[in-house]
């Protein structure tokens, strides 16, 4: 009986207390229900920081109001200073902290009094209160988690979700070498044939090839058809104008073209054409499509709302479009100024058909019978990625193109943004598609930039 009830007492001091801050909350409204059997606290500050993003139409607001909706379901037959219970036999329990006056004052040591170390305050006064218990500070806040770390408070980000290798995230693409050269031959003369022709097992659906012979004397691009269980060849084709430049661009060109794809990701440093490519492509299908949407959210500068900026609504974000204006002039550049298809661009425009916006101005509007590109989507939290593409009607297909390595967003980084996480959760669906472009084609003096600073 002594060994069972030491047992109990261990386990329960092995529970860690997770002390949630603003920012994991707005990353994720369901944070609470996702540290197992560990305790979850959260400071009275961040409560009042939640409080004031609960109005509004984006999904920072959104989430607001559901942790607000969700608190206030789970709390409704205690007070917020007992420990409530969390939904699940295995789950621990949920706490909002009241007390933020520690022995080690960060508002005094950091010299300066706000939120953020009202909410350290609370992590140690807990710390202090239960001194057997391990308290962890969760925050999305890379400065926030290194001040709690000065003060000897242990700090983690947000983890749940996360992509964990991204050294290993799908890139699309494999070059499959030393093949005989009749294999090759045939795909020239076939067009096509069955997979087991060449793998032994089946390839992800819509996985791209570089085919090569032995010693390189052939070669040929391909894809595996989930539909037919085929390898097909792909040619490299001409889209609006646009002619892919390499291997990588030609299967991101196809992925867009193919009409049995309905999601495509392409991911790559600045200068390989993503956005280019995804536009052009587009642009070469616009009879299919009501509209073609062209859109990216839009990251102020110093985190600031666009409200700083001088001008009206147009001049507020037409610095933040215009990278996308460019494209498109590059494409209307292929073609002369009397020619049908550089008029029929200006036509897109002025009618609407095709409309470059940011991306805030898009939400809540129906997505079918849409083209829809979302340009540098690694600035997207995975739930506002989840909420583009469940918005998704009849005839629509949406195309992410960005950098996840690039991130503009405080809150964000490579292994949690909404791209890294779209490409890692959604490789090998039958409608989906994703190639990695890795060659900068944008100049001489872009790749020398690239490689050598």
């Amino acid at each position: 009986m002594v060994k069972k009830t030491v047992r109990k007492a261990q386990a329960k001091n092995n529970k860690k207390i997770f002390v949630l801050d603003t920012s994991a909350i707005l990353f994720d409204h369901n944070v609470i229900q996702n540290f197992k059997e560990h305790d979850v606290a959260i400071p009275i500050t961040v409560l009042e920081e939640v409080d004031r993003f609960k109005k509004g139409n984006d999904v920072i607001n959104f989430e607001a109001r559901e942790f607000i909706r969700s608190l206030d379901t789970l709390s409704q037959s205690f007070t917020l200073n007992d420990w409530i219970p969390l939904n699940g036999p295995t789950k621990g329990k949920l706490k909002v902290l009241m007390n933020e006056d520690s022995t080690v004052d960060a508002n005094k040591v950091f010299n300066e009094k706000k939120a953020d170390h009202n909410i350290i305050n609370a992590a140690l006064r807990l710390q202090e209160d239960l001194p057997g218990r391990k308290v962890v500070l969760i925050s999305k806040d890379i400065n926030l988690r290194l001040k709690a770390k000065s003060l000897e408070l242990t700090s983690e980000d947000y983890n749940t979700g996360k992509v964990k290798d991204l050294e290993g995230l799908y890139t699309g693409c494999s070059v499959v070498e030393n093949l005989q050269r009749k294999l090759i031959d045939a795909l020239y003369t076939q067009g096509s044939y069955h997979y087991k022709s060449i793998f032994k097992t089946r390839p992800l659906a819509n996985h791209y090839f570089i085919l090569k012979s032995k010693n390189d004397e052939v070669s040929a691009l391909a894809y595996f058809n989930a539909e037919t269980d085929c390898i097909e060849r792909i040619q490299k084709e001409n889209a609006s104008g646009i002619k892919p430049r390499n291997a990588e661009q030609a299967f991101a060109m196809h992925a867009v073209l193919n009409p049995s794809v309905k999601l495509v990701t392409v991911q790559g440093i600045a200068g390989t054409g993503k956005t280019l490519i995804a536009l052009a492509s587009a642009l070469e299908q616009k009879s299919s499509y009501r509209q073609i949407y062209l859109a990216r959210p839009i990251v102020p500068l110093s985190n600031k709302d666009i409200g700083y900026l001088p001008g009206d609504i147009k001049s507020k974000i037409n610095p933040y479009m215009e990278p996308l204006w460019d494209n498109l002039k590059f494409i209307q550049s292929q073609y002369a100024e009397t020619d049908k298809e550089f008029k029929k661009i200006n036509e897109m425009v002025a009618n609407e058909k095709l409309h470059v916006t940011p991306l805030a101005y898009i939400r809540g509007r129906s997505l079918s019978n849409i083209c829809f590109i979302i340009d540098e989507a690694q600035n997207l939290t995975p739930h506002e990625v989840k909420t583009i593409i469940t918005r998704a009607g009849e005839n629509t297909k949406i195309i992410f193109t960005g950098d996840v390595f690039q991130i503009d967003t405080p809150y964000l980084d490579s292994h949690s943004n909404g791209l890294s996480t779209l490409i890692d959760k959604v490789k090998g669906q039958s409608i989906y598609a994703h190639i990695t472009l890795e060659h900068g084609e944008r100049s001489e003096l872009s790749n020398l930039a690239g490689t050598l600073l």
